[in-house]
C-alpha cells in the first residue's frame, strides 16, 4: 500500500501497521517520562480536590461530628433507641413545662412510653390528654417511635424496710392472725 492510497482514504492500514505504530508512540512516551521497561510503576500523588474535601468519599476525608454520629446510628439500627432518649431528655419541650412538673418519662419498650404522674388527679388527666400528647411527641421525633402512652400514677409507700418487718410479705396493720 503506497503512501498516497492512504491519504487518499481508499485503503485502510492493515493490523500489524497499527499495532506497530501505536506500540512505537506508546515507548516514545515512556521514554519522554523516564520510564524504562521492568521499571516498577511509583505511586501516584493524590492531589487535592479544589473544591476541598469530599464527604465520604472512600470514608478517608473529615466529616463533621454530627454526621459521623448519624451514619453511627444508622449503621446500627439505633434510630428508635435514639429517637426514644430524645423525648426522655427533651420531655418538658414537647409535652409543656405544666405537664412535665406533674409527670415524668419512666421508661421506653417496643413503642410504649410509661410516664408517671405524682397524683392521682394528674394520671387520670395524662390518660386524657394522651392522644394529643402522642400527637406531639410524633411530631417532635417521628409518628413510628411512640405507639402508646402507659400512665402510672404515683407509687404507694413500701413496707418492706425497716427494722420491724416480715418476710412473708404482710401488711402493716396485719397485726391478728
Amino acid at each position: 500500500m503506497s503512501e498516497e492510497e492512504r491519504e487518499a482514504g481508499e485503503v485502510e492500514p492493515s493490523t500489524e501497521d497499527a499495532a506497530s505504530s501505536a506500540l512505537a508512540r506508546a515507548r516514545a512516551q515512556a521514554a519522554k517520562k523516564g520510564i524504562r521497561p521492568g521499571m516498577k510503576p511509583r505511586p501516584r500523588r493524590r492531589r487535592p480536590h479544589p473544591g476541598g474535601p469530599t464527604k465520604g468519599a472512600g470514608g478517608r476525608d473529615p466529616m463533621t461530628i454530627g454526621d459521623q454520629v448519624e451514619r453511627l446510628v444508622g449503621d446500627r439500627g439505633w434510630q428508635v433507641d435514639v429517637a426514644a432518649g430524645s423525648v426522655m431528655g427533651r420531655w418538658a419541650e414537647i409535652v409543656g413545662p405544666q405537664v412535665a412538673e406533674h409527670c415524668e418519662p419512666v421508661t421506653f419498650e417496643d413503642g410504649v412510653l410509661s410516664v408517671r404522674a405524682d397524683s392521682t388527679a394528674w394520671a387520670t388527666q395524662i390518660r386524657l390528654l394522651s392522644s394529643s400528647l402522642l400527637g406531639r411527641i410524633g411530631d417532635a421525633v417521628g409518628p413510628d417511635v411512640v405507639h402508646e402512652l402507659r400512665v402510672h400514677g404515683p407509687s404507694a409507700p413500701s413496707w418492706s424496710r425497716g427494722p420491724r418487718r416480715t418476710s412473708d410479705g404482710r401488711g402493716p396493720r396485719d397485726t391478728y392472725g
